[in-house]
């Protein structure tokens, strides 16, 4: 018999044995409640229906959960051989919902139900057995063999959510109500909804490695953030309370969806949600497994963009700045009403955890302070979608888990719904969906004027940008150094026994140079970049002080990265760079006063070159340096053939470029010194590197003769 209600493990406290124990029936537990949800479907061909156009048929998650367990444990290393290939490569990778309207109509020559269950058993006996034979040492972390098991059971618990979505969209004569999930059996009218006061506040987000929960990549980090106040409603928003939206016409209404929104209408041509049935004059609710009278008491399941196009609607009849709340909100609002976190609570403070019910129940059940529902019924949506927290770091073993919803697409939901099990159900936990996807979920609006913050902070993955934040912030290789720190510190030998005060980075990318210039003394260094791309990373290291980009590695694999100016010592400088965008060819009058400008590897890439140092000198103090490196890399890509410096023939002779900056500079500059090769080395992928030398030279401002 399947144990329905049970915690997620403690992993840094207790005997060893003991915590093996508790491993040990958590998983048997979590196996019985997936096979208990299956038992729902009426027929064997029932596995095989796609309940949503965009998932596989329910045939596939009954694999996916158990061949993730051998997956994840061959990335481990902790077993060497498969039980079935075919299996666990056929149920290893799920249809994303990347977009409502990006159908997938693959054909899959699936196993018989019989089949996978057999597997199943196989993947329990070998799990079974690593958990009873495997060495075991608290505290139990990320690179524990058990970690690799409890990722296999949080995942199986996240899919019993999922499933249990898809069950509920399949025709009701493919599925049996049973016992075992049972219906809430309250119905009625809701109280009236009103906005309480939520206090201002600090929140503080994010876990240490040695938190005592399990804990997926993106729960890692630290996010702290002041919360204004707000007013939040006391209740989730109850059917009765969006039949209001309905009855206005406003599935029919483009004025308050957004344009995502209204194109995901149009789609599907929604006219209501998706769980409500039309009966004659009334309305029923497609529960996991059956139909019942419309509970009007029961909070609202729609998608994010139903919620806001009904908080646009509502915000437009009563004169109020509602909305959905931010994560931060969110957490505030929790914070505020002192719930104890699972597995810590002697009782679930909700309809979660599937301690009470296997469906919603009215939303005026569950007080936590002066709110209901805070935890638990339904999940939440928020307006935040979902971003990393400073320090995230991922989880080898699981490297896509999170990374590919940083994407500004994909808003969190909090709180948890009357499924949500083991890690879903504790105060860390962090999902996120496409804004259109379908989830016990539902929403609580807030009152407030406070600007909603999207993290833009996703993972840089432009090839030529993520090159650059490599270069500059990244590894070395090969004994090369890193190639705008050697420009900087040559710059500083340079100006020894000089005026340090204003220095001019130009064509400064992701802004290495900068700060090392900064660290040598400069008062002041202006970073400038024509390339938006450049510029905005640049801007976003100076502000924030850390960066995150993804490397090629091979084909379309690739690793993630975060760099910071913390663990490069430049952290205390970034009062003293700036970084703006301009065009070094034609520069604002105020880009003047420099005692020191460096032109790294710029000339080469400017569409005129010539105008560029024709006016340079224009930007110098008296007496100042003007340090330019290239490798003469000269492409019309660029640069105009009639524009290049040199590596061309004239009159049937080479034209060098170190001759024609010679001849540029002459009028107003001195060499300084003799050019000097400068190597660097830019990393394309694990196996590809391309080795360039740059020639620098130096430029001393000359006083003009009247």
């Amino acid at each position: 018999m399947a144990t329905r209600v049970t915690k997620t493990i403690i992993l840094n406290e207790g005997e060893a044995e003991q915590k093996r124990s508790e491993i040990l029936e958590y998983f048997h537990s979590t196996f019985d409640l997936d096979e208990k949800l299956y038992e729902t479907l009426r027929h064997d061909e029932t596995f095989y229906l796609r309940a949503d156009r965009l998932r596989h048929p329910l045939i596939f998650y009954f694999g996916h959960t158990a061949t993730f367990f051998i997956n994840k444990l061959n990335i481990a290393r902790i077993i060497e051989q498969r039980i079935n290939p075919r299996f666990e490569s056929m149920f290893a990778v799920g249809v994303d919902e990347m977009s409502w309207d990006d159908l997938d109509e693959k054909h899959y020559d699936w196993p018989t139900r019989q089949e996978v269950k057999a597997y199943r058993d196989q993947v329990r006996t070998l799990v079974d057995g690593l958990i009873r034979q495997l060495p075991l040492s608290l505290p139990i972390g990320w690179d524990s063999p058990f970690w690799a098991i409890m990722m296999g059971i949080e995942h199986e618990r996240i899919h019993l959510e999922t499933s249990s979505v898809l069950i509920r969209q399949l025709p009701l004569e493919q599925v049996v109500q049973l016992p075992f999930w049972d219906i809430c059996p309250h119905g009625g009218e809701p109280p009236q909804n009103r906005l309480l006061p939520v206090p201002a506040g600090v929140v503080t987000l994010g876990k240490a490695k040695g938190d005592p929960l399990y804990g997926w990549d993106n729960e890692y980090g630290r996010h702290e953030a002041r919360v204004a106040d707000f007013m939040a409603a006391q209740y989730l928003v109850a059917n009765r309370e969006f039949r209001e939206f309905v009855e206005a016409g406003g599935y029919q209404q483009k004025d308050w969806w957004t344009e995502e929104g209204w194109q995901w209408r149009q789609f599907r041509q929604a006219e209501h949600p998706l769980f409500w049935i039309r009966a004659g004059e009334s309305w029923l609710l497609r529960t996991m497994t059956a139909e019942i009278p419309l509970p009007w008491n029961w909070p609202v399941e729609v998608n994010y963009l139903e919620a806001k196009a009904f908080c646009n609607w509502k915000s437009s009849t009563t004169g109020l700045q509602l909305r959905l709340p931010t994560e931060d909100e969110w957490n505030r609002l929790r914070d505020l009403c002192n719930i104890p976190d699972q597995p810590y609570w002697t009782e679930a403070p909700g309809n979660i955890n599937l301690e009470k019910w296997s469906s919603s129940c009215p939303v005026d059940l569950f007080r936590s302070g002066d709110f209901y529902d805070v935890l638990g019924n339904v999940w939440q949506w928020t307006e935040t979608p979902i971003y990393p927290f400073h320090g995230f770091e991922i989880h080898p073993w699981y490297d896509d888990f999170s990374t590919p919803t940083f994407d500004t697409r994909h808003n969190l939901i909090k709180g948890g719904s009357w499924i949500s099990t083991g890690n879903e159900a504790t105060r860390e936990a962090r999902y996120a969906f496409r804004r259109h996807f379908m989830q016990h979920a539902g929403f609580r609006y807030i009152e407030s004027s406070a600007p909603v913050e999207i993290h833009q902070d996703q993972y840089e993955t432009d090839t030529l940008t993520s090159q650059y934040c490599a270069a500059h912030y990244g590894a070395e290789y090969f004994g090369v150094a890193n190639f705008p720190l050697s420009c900087a510190r040559i710059c500083l030998e340079l100006m020894t026994g000089r005026e340090l005060g204003h220095a001019l980075d130009l064509g400064c990318a992701v802004g290495r140079a900068s700060f090392e210039l900064a660290r040598g003394g400069f008062r002041q260094v202006t970073g400038l970049d024509f390339s938006t791309r450049f510029f905005r990373l640049a801007s976003r290291m100076q502000e924030e002080g850390y960066l995150r980009y993804a490397l090629t590695e091979e084909g379309d694999i690739v690793s993630f990265h975060e760099i910071g100016l913390e663990g490069l010592g430049l952290a205390p400088l970034r009062e003293r760079v700036a970084f703006y965008q301009a065009d070094a060819c034609n520069l604002p009058e105020k880009f003047t006063g420099y005692d020191l400008i460096l032109a790294a590897n710029l000339i080469d890439r400017l569409y005129s070159p010539r105008r560029f140092l024709a006016g340079i000198h224009e930007r110098l103090n008296p007496a100042g340096l003007l340090v330019i490196t290239s490798p003469y890399s000269w492409s019309e890509e660029f640069t105009k053939k009639e524009e290049w410096l040199g590596g061309y023939r004239e009159s049937g002779e080479p034209v060098w470029s170190l001759d024609e900056l010679k001849k540029t500079l002459a009028p107003r500059f001195r060499l300084l010194g003799e050019p000097r090769d400068l190597p660097f080395v830019t990393r394309e992928t694990r196996r590809k590197f391309q080795h360039s030398i740059a020639e620098l030279t130096v430029w001393e401002l000359q006083e003009q003769v009247l």
